[in-house]
C-alpha cells in the first residue's frame, strides 16, 4: 500500500469514527436532557447500559459532552492528518486510551477495530519519514 493511500486511509478512519460517533451523541445529548433517558436507536441504547453503568457510572449530559469533545478531536486529528501534519498523529495516539475508555464504557465494538488498522497505518507512515 503506497504511503499517501495509508495515511489517507488512516484519516478517513478518524473522521469516519469521530463523525460516525460524534453526531449521534449530538442527539442522544439533547434527548438525554429533554426526557432524562439514554437515546435509544434501531432498539439499542446509543449511550447507555454498558460497562460504565453496570460499575455505577450512569450516563449523564456530562459524560456525553466530554465524549463529544473526544469525538471532535478525532475529526482534528484526521483533518491534521489528511494534510501530512505529524500533529495529527501525535493527537490521535494520544487520544486512544481516552477514546478506549469510552469504547468500553459505553461497549462500542467498532470502533476498536478501526483503531488498530489507523493506528498501524499510522505508525507505518511515521517510520516512513526517518
Amino acid at each position: 500500500m503506497g504511503e499517501d493511500v495509508a495515511l489517507r486511509s488512516a484519516a478517513g478512519l478518524l473522521c469516519l469514527t469521530g463523525l460516525g460517533f460524534g453526531l449521534p451523541c449530538v442527539w442522544g445529548i439533547q434527548h438525554l436532557r429533554a426526557t432524562g433517558e439514554v437515546w435509544t436507536f434501531m432498539g439499542f441504547p446509543t449511550y447507555g447500559d454498558g460497562p460504565f453503568e453496570r460499575h455505577g457510572i450512569s450516563t449523564t449530559t456530562t459524560l456525553l459532552v466530554a465524549f463529544l469533545a473526544v469525538c471532535v478531536l478525532e475529526v482534528v486529528a484526521g483533518v491534521r492528518v489528511w494534510g501530512e501534519h505529524v500533529d495529527g498523529a501525535i493527537l490521535a495516539l494520544a487520544l486512544l486510551p481516552v477514546e478506549a475508555a469510552f469504547w468500553w464504557g459505553f461497549a462500542l465494538p467498532i470502533p476498536p477495530i478501526f483503531a488498530v488498522v489507523r493506528t498501524v497505518l499510522l505508525v507505518g507512515w511515521w517510520r516512513g519519514l526517518g
